[in-house]
């Protein structure tokens, strides 16, 4: 169970290298939130939320995709609420902006999807 949480926590930490470092290089916008703390939000969340359904899964098995649809809702409140000056505020956010919001979100939630959906098949 360690070593596999270890290793998905290896695979989130280079997919927010790799992504970053493209999404930063194409990218040369003038940004109201910072691209950096976006991209290390998700991946955080995304190990804490692969650990999470890890431990679910090793007592409750059958439980394992609750606890991943908790997380997920979790997650997006936790965005929310740790973003809400920068993201959030009263400033329309051009639609430049919105997609370089909506990138990291996407790029790590399919990776999240496939680690999890790989541990719960592993039946």
């Amino acid at each position: 169970m360690i070593k596999r949480i270890v290793l998905v926590a290896v695979l989130f930490m280079l997919l927010f290298a790799f992504g970053y470092g493209v999404h930063s290089a194409v990218v040369d916008l003038n940004l109201t939130y910072s691209l950096l703390n976006i991209y290390l939000f998700f991946a955080v969340s995304a190990v804490l939320v692969y650990a999470t359904v890890e431990g679910v899964y090793s007592k409750l098995p059958n439980q394992a995709g609750y606890a991943y649809l908790m997380m997920m809702c979790l997650k997006i409140g936790a965005f929310v609420l740790i973003f809400q000056k920068s993201v959030f505020h009263e400033v329309v956010l051009s639609q430049a902006e919105r997609i370089n919001l909506v990138v990291p979100l996407f790029l790590f939630l399919i990776a999240e999807a496939v680690v999890v959906g790989k541990l719960l098949n592993d039946k």
